[in-house]
């Protein structure tokens, strides 16, 4: 790889989920350039993270999110990083407490007061019932599995077989999910595009609440999620369509500022 030019990045986390943060309303990030994403993400040989966000300049709202998975291809929409990429907009002044923003999958709307950033989410109006399991998208489409024993559990090797085995090579993420209490559910993730388990997936706990509040395991409106990462909390309404007014609240941080030839 060609190393021609010095970019300035931020490293930011939500629960363990990390990203690499560029500034790009200058519209100066080569977009279409899947290996230079994909080697930024890169854990040995870049600066590592389970994927790079591109903050834009919009036409109508506050930003524009442009998401990429770790293996470089743009994604579909990810919650954490959506909440970080808010933590980053109020870092850089574009924002003060409230954002209003483009993503891949439409308009999101967020609060942000110290590190706790609460992002709305889009509407789930359908959900799939499989063999012990449940399937919805929540702007990424996600399988919620229960499971015994879940900090034992092979995430890796179960997730992938579910990932490939059943929903092909578009995938889907893998999430597996254990009773804690009342309204507390613990979760582990295998995520598509980074192709192994992350510490935490934004949309992954939002449908796993989702998906706990339509089977029954839980009857409030208001869930708490423990991802390996941190904890969680999604909160929706619910009514004959689906579920609306979801929202994923929880803590994002910069990490570092930094500077990489590239």
């Amino acid at each position: 790889m060609e190393m021609n030019r010095v970019l300035t990045f931020y490293k930011y986390q939500g629960t363990g989920n990390d990203f690499v943060m560029i500034d790009n309303r200058d519209n100066s990030f080569p977009k279409d350039d899947i290996k230079l994403v994909a080697w930024l993400c890169d854990r040995r040989f870049g600066i590592g993270a389970d994927g790079l966000i591109l903050l834009e300049e919009d036409a109508t709202m506050d930003f524009n999110m442009v998401y990429y998975n770790a293996d470089g291809k743009e994604g579909s929409m990810c919650g954490n990083g959506g909440r970080c990429l808010v933590a980053f907009a109020k870092f850089l002044g574009v924002i003060s407490i409230e954002a209003k923003f483009n993503a891949v999958d439409g308009v999101h709307s967020a609060t942000i007061k110290g590190d706790i950033v609460e992002l709305q989410m889009g509407d789930v109006t359908e959900i799939s019932e499989k063999p012990n399991a449940y399937f919805l998208n929540t702007g990424s489409p996600h399988h919620v599995q229960l499971v015994k024993g879940l900090q034992d559990f092979d995430v890796f090797k179960e997730g992938s077989k579910l990932r490939y085995g059943v929903y092909g090579q578009k995938g889907s993420n893998i999430n597996f999910v254990e009773p804690l209490g009342e309204g507390t559910f613990a979760v582990r993730t295998y995520e598509r595009g980074v192709e192994d388990e992350t510490l935490s997936c934004g949309t992954g706990v939002t449908a796993v609440a989702i998906a706990m509040h339509k089977s029954g395991k839980v009857s409030s409106d208001v869930v708490n999620i423990e991802a390996q990462g941190g904890k969680l909390q999604v909160r929706f309404s619910v009514d004959a369509k689906g579920y609306s007014n979801v929202h994923l609240k929880g803590p994002a941080t910069q990490v570092f500022k930094g500077e990489i030839k590239c």
